[in-house]
């Protein structure tokens, strides 16, 4: 499925230096720099990369858009609901941390396993 290796796949694999820096800095009890590397990267992956891929598309003429559907749209607002409330405290523990794992993996199966076909479901929330 394009979209799993798109949205899940290659976040990780590109990243990996990033998540790599950003575990080493909060095992070393260094976590304002654990988070700036961690939230810098997602920001950066959201207003940057994003849409310099789809310009670079549409320079290559292949059809692309920033014109989501609801369900990626869904999981965004998701996803920055859940970052603000864990982060908003200035704190953590292993169950905010294992609420996060969790998410992230059933996010994961929902796009292993659904698809990105026109007559996919998630491709045609309404």
């Amino acid at each position: 499925a394009e979209e799993f290796i798109g949205i899940i796949l290659l976040p990780i694999i590109g990243n990996a230096a990033e998540h790599y820096t950003a575990i080493v800095a909060g095992a070393r009890d260094k976590m304002d720099l654990a988070l700036g590397v961690a939230a810098g990267s997602s920001c950066q992956m959201a207003l940057l990369v994003t849409p310099f891929t789809v310009v670079v598309g549409w320079a290559y003429d292949i059809d692309m858009t920033l014109d989501f559907h609801m369900f990626q749209l869904a999981v965004l607002l998701f996803s920055v609901f859940l970052a603000t409330n864990i982060l908003s405290n200035g704190t953590s523990n292993w169950l905010e941390g294992l609420m996060l794992l969790v998410t992230y993996v059933v996010v994961a199966m929902i796009y292993f396993f659904e698809g990105s076909e026109k007559d996919a479901s998630l491709a045609t929330l309404d």
